[in-house]
């Protein structure tokens, strides 16, 4: 019989842990934003819950990216396990409240992953983290966007249906495209 070959480890301990704890936000993200949208769902809000239902595999797509690298680095990528989601909000604004506020811990957990990554000189990983601070600011920016979209129009009326409309505008690339320069593509 075969024995199994080990990988070299090109990562620290403490760097693996860190990114399975982000594994774990980014898992818990998922979770939470498809209980947000079977409540939008549920509720009427078809655009907002397609958003959602979007966002919840860019969420896992999140996840899955820091997964590979972890395991490809030579440590174990682990899967989490997902307690507390909780599947009843108060309104649509409240759901997008809760999500820029998430988005904020979760831009702040990246960061100190960058810090630490920086600190030990692993530049690999702090080059791998680079493209989840530029996602966290487009993150950050649609949520707040969304958001600006419940002052401008209001709630009342048609307001609500209003909003629904213009999040499915959102979750279109309307957003992405106005955040990001042109690449020229």
């Amino acid at each position: 019989m075969k024995e199994f070959i080990t990988k070299s480890r090109s990562l620290l301990e403490e760097t693996e842990e860190l990114l399975n704890e982000q594994i774990k936000l980014e898992a818990v993200s998922s979770a939470i934003y498809l209980s947000m949208a079977s409540w939008c769902e549920i509720k009427g809000y078809e655009n907002s819950s397609n958003f959602l239902y979007d966002h919840v595999e860019e969420e896992q797509m999140h996840m899955m990216k820091i997964f590979r690298y972890v395991n490809e680095a030579g440590g174990h990528a682990l899967q989490p396990e997902i307690t507390g989601v909780p599947h009843d909000f108060k309104s649509l604004r409240a759901i997008f409240e809760d999500i820029l506020e998430h988005e904020i811990v979760v831009t702040k957990s990246i960061h100190s992953l960058v810090d630490h990554c920086f600190g030990l000189k692993d530049f690999t990983t702090f080059n791998f983290l680079q493209w989840y601070v530029t996602e966290q600011r487009e993150e950050e920016t649609l949520a707040r966007r969304i958001l600006e979209l419940f002052d401008i129009i209001g709630e009342e009326g048609m307001g609500l249906w209003t909003i629904d409309l213009e999040i499915g505008k959102l979750g279109s690339g309307g957003i992405i495209s106005a955040a990001a320069p042109d690449s020229g593509a």
